[in-house]
């Protein structure tokens, strides 16, 4: 969960007002002086990358993507069981607040499975098989299905930091899928189903549903591959991100989010129990 809201959202985009929360001087003051560092780091980072610093980045520099594309049935699957329980998957802006302006109401909904690392245990239950590829990731930072709804636009952004990359792979894509398409920088790649690639998000980019029908894919994001400065500088980072509110709601929140999805599995296998008991 690595985007942050910029201002690089279209004109034509209502602007949301910020939560009140969102506005506390001591939040305020990291955001703005977070940015000057990532700015400032961003160079170093570019440098220190083994691969090339472009807004997409070919597959052939990440051998192990193939598990996925060999395996994405498996993983359109489980995502479908996971749509079973469409009405307590969480909005983006309710896991991470500081997405008000890209997430509104429930278009954007996410599925997490991995969170800064760790594997959501609950909500894996219902992924196993895709939770056990992403585990070959080397670096894994976060992994969820990413449910779009009809006719949604996803402002213009760019992600926190240059150490990590980002992969999307098609699973369940509306039929008129050039219409369904994400703009990183100025390339524009429509989703397919089974397809899978890998960008820079600190690139601007955006993302349209200009179809009538729901787009749901695998987003993972991983370490970019570095040479060992930029791996050290990278860490460190993160960690001191960890210290922040920008780690620590989410971190919350995702906790509140599983709970709430190990309540509703319950009770649909309570359900199930009943339908099933001759007795009843």
């Amino acid at each position: 969960m690595t985007d942050a809201e910029t201002d690089t959202a279209p004109a034509a985009d209502a602007r949301p007002e910020k939560p009140a929360h969102l506005k506390k001087g001591r939040r305020a003051w990291v955001k703005r002086n977070g940015k000057k560092l990532v700015r400032k780091i961003a160079g170093y980072q570019a440098a220190q990358s083994i691969v090339p610093d472009t807004p997409k980045i070919d597959n052939a520099h990440f051998p192990w993507l193939h598990i996925f594309t060999d395996n994405w049935e498996t993983i359109r699957d489980e995502a479908k069981a996971v749509l079973a329980f469409r009405d307590d998957i969480p909005a983006f802006h309710e896991l991470s607040p500081d997405q008000y302006r890209l997430s509104q109401a429930k278009n954007w909904k996410t599925f997490i499975l991995y969170g800064f690392g760790q594997r959501m245990e609950t909500n894996t239950k219902l992924t196993p098989k895709t939770a056990d590829l992403l585990a070959n990731v080397p670096n894994l930072q976060t992994a969820m299905f990413s449910i779009l709804a009809p006719g949604y636009h996803i402002p213009a952004h760019k992600g926190v930091t240059k150490g990590i990359l980002r992969s999307h792979i098609g699973l369940i894509i509306p039929k008129d899928r050039e219409k369904c398409r994400i703009r990183v920088d100025d390339t524009i790649t429509a989703w397919k189903e089974g397809e899978i690639f890998v960008f820079d998000d600190t690139y601007e980019h955006e993302v349209w549903n200009d179809t009538d029908e729901e787009r749901v894919i695998l987003l993972f994001d991983f370490d970019r591959p570095m040479k060992f400065g930029g791996r050290l500088l990278n860490k460190t980072f993160l960690q001191i991100m960890k210290l922040t509110a920008f780690y620590q709601d989410p971190k919350k929140n995702l906790q509140s989010a599983e709970d709430r999805m190990e309540a509703a599995i319950r009770q649909a296998d309570a359900n199930m129990e009943a339908m099933s008991d001759p007795a009843g």
